[in-house]
């Protein structure tokens, strides 16, 4: 086979690539720009129109314009994008605290990796310390020292650990010191500095720890509760007096600015004990002024009480809903925000009516104490489960957004005319969970997943039908009393070998034919099914069965590509199986060495050979972050455990996907907690892959039409543009000769021009990778050739060899090279990438830097890219391929050359009326005499537009005009064009005869 011929050059040359860099691939962002889920917020009195948000997977983001509009402060320095808690120094708005790691302990939380401090407002960070300290609750300043700063780390969110407790600093982050500690069990989730004595500390204890099978959030009265010191953390005493007795969960604390004998808590504990509790003696007694339920709502997830920083009877609670006391909190009602699932408030204390919130959709302002709020889209940090794209042109990206809906957006501008920074979402069914996975050959339909449930969406009449295995509603059941166990992100995979045969998974492979009116169940149950976790999860307070901890589910099902009938299952207790025949037989294939327990996040065969399959296979919800990779070569009788802790990912990248290139056996891609990786050997080394892309969880790959696509848990979508380079043998042994891989080839689209806006669609163009194998200076240039070997274009990287070609560049002859001059040429060492925009010489302007660009676009056919490096010439031939919509409405390589042909005439007219206006205005400036100078003055007004507003529209413009009625579509040029351009020759003509130049 060809693929394993170049799999053997890729094994042999496999090392050289590591002394390379990437920064040439870089990835681009296509949204959605909706908000996600933040789970922190804050700002500043001294700058009421900054605020900060920390979200669960996008880092840290800021606005200085009321929320109009966000920006990320913390990508490049943070190791984490998990965030739990900001604060700004009050005295100076220039020094900003982060703790890391979010406090709502969903299964999917992302580690915290400690704290992080800047002194230039978010522009620059240092990482200070508390590496292990896990999910941290709370961080706050000392008001008359920023250099004081306490944090209430509630620790491994997985297993116990012993950097867990109340820190404390007084060196501005140089040193810590553990001041409170219970156990290796319990931490802490916040902490509160009374007003006016910073060494008066309220800290709140929580005994929480997540599994993959149940949500433990509280413990025996003396594993939590309310804990004071007055000597600034020396001595601790536990508040008792009026709180509950027996168990206790997750409390948040809030102290009056105004009135500081009064304390708020807001505590998880049994029945009507759980609720708001008020203390108007500094804590030393308790009364609890409501059990309403609203204030406790799935405690583990929000739980976040603040008051009014000018009233405290005001009191607000985060929960599902947002509730609002002005009682002291003994009544309570309904908030309306622009987004459920809500986590944390901040009012500036010199006027409370400006306030920011936020929720599972984002942040958001309020000038006017919650009445009305800012938007939530401009916010891309939205938590996206999986990657699936159609076969539209473009294709669009489908995915499912957490607490949100599923989505289709274009990977590209969709239209040749809307605008760049316009973004285009589609909700296509199913809902937050997913998978959504557009039927092959046809886009209108969409298979879904809603937390259990199948659904087939159409696209035309916007309906969503439900065909649901088992037809029964499995939330709040008992997992072990359910017929079939179906995970919130249940799986589905549509054959590639008949578009109407989709699977799904339960603890079974389901199949159908027919959209889910009738299913099939093809396996016995594929999963360890162990009896102690098949538990009703919530423990021991309170009960939460959402789907989420439903263990011993299948998790990841793939069919050979190569081999009709292999089909591999993951389960998330750990279970790998394959089948050979459809499903009549089944083989238990999981990995003897595979610690057991774990989530098979992905199952992927080769492409090449059927016998070969990868998995990866998450553990972290065990407190295992160790990254599972394997391959087999024999149907998973053997495994090769291919993500050692040597070979390139580190040992706490925990792994989540794992794709293997479709064209090139050996080249895989695996997407991690905190990044992305890429081998060239099938897995015995892996180069870290990230260039620009955030460091957020990787959540699935797909490789389509040579880009490689990512969903993110936190920043949405992304996706690297033309990775034919990577495909190419010559990458794994660059040496001392330059090399010109042979370009992707691309689809011809009429796209607007890029612009810098959100979401990034770039302008089409074919992407050109070379690798040169030092610095130059000069010397380089790319020229683009047609199918009969002329130049259609020539870039050079200098300007002194343009200097030199200049009367070559100004020569009106349309069979002239036409040359530029282009910084984006690169020409340091290593690989570089340049964008040529498929266009041919446009028309001479007297602006140099206009003068023969934006020329019209070359027709559909066969190129070749000619790139020269110190007198060395390499070559390579591409493809630019016809848009297949302009065929389907009968627009043909024919009709684009004809009006290719009319375009260049007229574009040549145009050169040549400017080149005459031009001539014209410095004779008019060098002619004397008078009566010859205004005979050469009316001559340019036929020619040129008057100055002002409005003016007629004379003969160079006219020209323009229809050089852009002519080039902007594809399309049989019309007959009034045609007609129109001998007209104007003609004018042209006789207005030459009346001057000579």
């Amino acid at each position: 086979m060809k693929g394993h011929s170049l799999f053997t050059i890729f094994l042999f040359f496999g090392f050289s690539i590591f002394a390379q860099e990437f920064d040439a691939f870089q990835y681009r962002t296509i949204g959605p720009n909706r908000g996600g889920r933040v789970t922190t917020v804050t700002g500043t009195p001294m700058l009421p129109g900054t605020f900060y948000l920390g979200a669960s997977g996008a880092g840290v983001w800021k606005t200085d314009d009321y929320g109009t509009t966000w920006n990320n402060v913390s990508d490049g320095y943070f190791k984490t994008p998990s965030i739990g808690a900001i604060e700004v120094a009050s005295n100076d708005p220039n020094i900003v605290y982060v703790g890391t790691g979010s406090d709502g302990l969903r299964s999917n939380i992302i580690s915290g990796k400690g704290v992080y401090k800047s002194v230039d407002a978010g522009k620059t960070w240092t990482h200070i310390g508390l590496e292990n300290a896990g999910q941290i609750g709370a961080v706050e300043i000392d008001p008359t020292n920023s250099n004081i700063v306490w944090v209430a780390a509630i620790g491994n969110a997985f297993k116990p650990n012993e950097e867990r407790g109340i820190f404390k600093t007084t060196d501005g982050g140089n040193t810590w010191k553990k001041v409170l500690f219970i156990s290796n069990e319990t931490g802490f989730t916040d902490l509160e500095l009374l007003p006016g004595n910073p060494n008066v500390v309220y800290a709140a204890a929580w005994k929480a720890q997540r599994t993959p099978w149940t949500i433990i959030s509280g413990g025996e009265n003396k594993e939590g509760g309310i804990y004071k010191s007055v000597n600034g953390g020396k001595d601790w005493v536990r508040l008792e007096d009026g709180l509950p007795k027996g168990l206790i969960g997750k409390i948040d604390l809030a102290v009056s600015p105004t009135d500081s004998s009064i304390l708020y808590a807001v505590i998880e504990a049994p029945g009507k004990e759980g609720g708001v509790y008020k203390s108007v003696d500094q804590g030393k007694t308790f009364t609890q002024t409501s059990s309403n339920e609203g204030l406790v709502n799935r405690p583990f997830y929000y739980t976040n009480i603040e008051l009014d920083p000018t009233n405290p009877d005001i009191v607000y609670s985060n929960a599902n809903p947002l509730l609002k006391s002005t009682d002291g909190g003994k009544t309570w009602k309904r908030m309306s925000v622009p987004h459920g699932d809500n986590h944390d408030i901040w009012l500036n204390p010199n006027n409370p009516d400006l306030l920011i919130q936020c929720n599972d959709g984002g942040a958001n302002v309020s000038h006017n104490g919650g009445k009305t709020w800012s938007t939530q889209f401009n916010q891309p940090t939205a938590e996206i489960y999986q990657v699936a794209v159609d076969d539209q042109y473009p294709y669009w990206v489908y995915g499912a957004q957490q607490d949100n809906t599923t989505i289709a957006i274009p990977s590209s501008a969709p239209t040749a005319s809307g605008p760049q920074g316009t973004q285009i979402m589609m909700d296509v069914g199913g809902c937050e969970t997913g998978p959504a996975i557009p039927k092959p050959g046809d886009p209108n339909v969409v298979y879904n997943n809603c937390k259990g449930r199948f659904s087939v969406f159409n696209k035309i009449t916007g309906t969503d039908r439900e065909y649901s295995i088992g037809a029964s509603n499995i939330y709040g059941h008992n997992p072990k009393d359910l017929k079939y166990r179906f995970q919130r992100v249940a799986p589905i995979h549509v054959s590639p070998h008949d578009p109407d045969v989709v699977y799904m998974g339960s603890q079974y492979l389901h199949k159908t034919r027919n959209n889910g009116q009738i299913w099939q169940t093809i396996s016995p149950d594929l999963t360890a099914n162990e009896d102690d976790k098949q538990v009703i999860s919530g423990s021991p307070i309170t009960r939460d069965i959402t789907g989420e901890e439903y263990y011993s589910t299948l998790y990841s099902i793939r069919e050979s590509k190569i081999k009709p009938g292999l089909i591999w299952t993951g389960s998330n207790d750990g279970v790998i199986s394959v089948t050979q025949d459809g499903g009549q037989t089944w083989a238990n294939v999981t990995p003897k060495k595979l610690p057991k327990g774990g989530r098979v996040e992905s199952v992927e065969p080769s492409q090449f050979d059927p016998a070969k399959a990868y998995i990866t296979v998450d553990r972290h919800l065990l407190g295992d972050t160790t990254p599972y990779i394997y391959k087999t070569d024999d149907y998973g009788k053997n495994w090769t455990l291919i993500s050692t802790e040597s070979n390139g990912i580190p040992s706490d990248y925990t792994a989540r996907v794992l794709r293997e290139d479709p064209k090139t056996e050996g080249l895989l891609y695996a997407g991690t907690e905190f990044g992305m990786f890429i081998s060239f050997n099938d897995g015995e080394t892996w180069k870290k892959f990230q260039q620009n892309l955030p460091v957020t969880p990787i959540t699935d790959i797909i490789l389509n039409r040579g880009d490689l696509v990512l969903s993110t848990m936190g920043r949405g979508f992304w996706i690297l543009d033309d990775i034919s380079a990577l495909r190419d043998s010559k990458i794994t042994a660059l040496a001392d000769e330059p090399v010109l891989f042979k370009p992707e080839d691309t689809y011809r689209y009429r796209t607007p021009w890029r612009s810098g806006d959100f979401p990034n669609y770039p302008s089409t163009s074919a992407s050109i990778d070379y690798y040169l194998p030092k610095e130059l200076k000069s010397g380089v240039s790319l020229e683009i050739l047609n199918a009969d070997g002329k130049s259609v274009a020539k870039i050079v990287s200098d300007s002194t060899q343009l200097k030199s070609t200049k009367e070559q560049v100004e020569d009106m002859g349309l069979s002239m090279v036409f040359e530029y001059l282009d910084t984006k040429l690169e020409t340091k060492k290593g690989i570089n990438r340049f964008e040529w925009d498929l266009r041919e010489k446009g028309a001479w302007s007297s602006n140099k830097s206009r003068s023969y660009k934006n020329g019209p676009m070359v027709p559909p056919g066969s190129y070749t890219a000619k790139l020269t490096v110190d007198g060395k010439t390499l070559e390579q031939p591409f493809q630019i391929l016809m848009d297949p919509r302009l065929e389907q409405e009968g627009v043909s390589l024919e009709t684009i050359k004809e009006q290719l042909a009319l375009q260049n005439k007229v574009n040549q007219l145009l050169s040549e009326a400017r080149k005459f206006q031009s001539d014209l205005e410095k004779k008019i400036k060098e002619t004397k005499n008078k009566e010859e100078k205004e005979k050469l003055e009316s001559v340019l007004k036929t020619i040129k537009n008057e100055e002002g507003a409005y003016p007629q529209q004379m003969m160079v413009a006219q020209i323009s005009y229809l050089s852009n009625i002519i080039g902007g579509s594809d399309k049989k040029p019309g007959n009034e064009e045609i007609e129109r351009f001998k007209e104007l020759q003609e004018q042209f003509n006789q207005t030459k005869r009346q001057v000579d130049l």
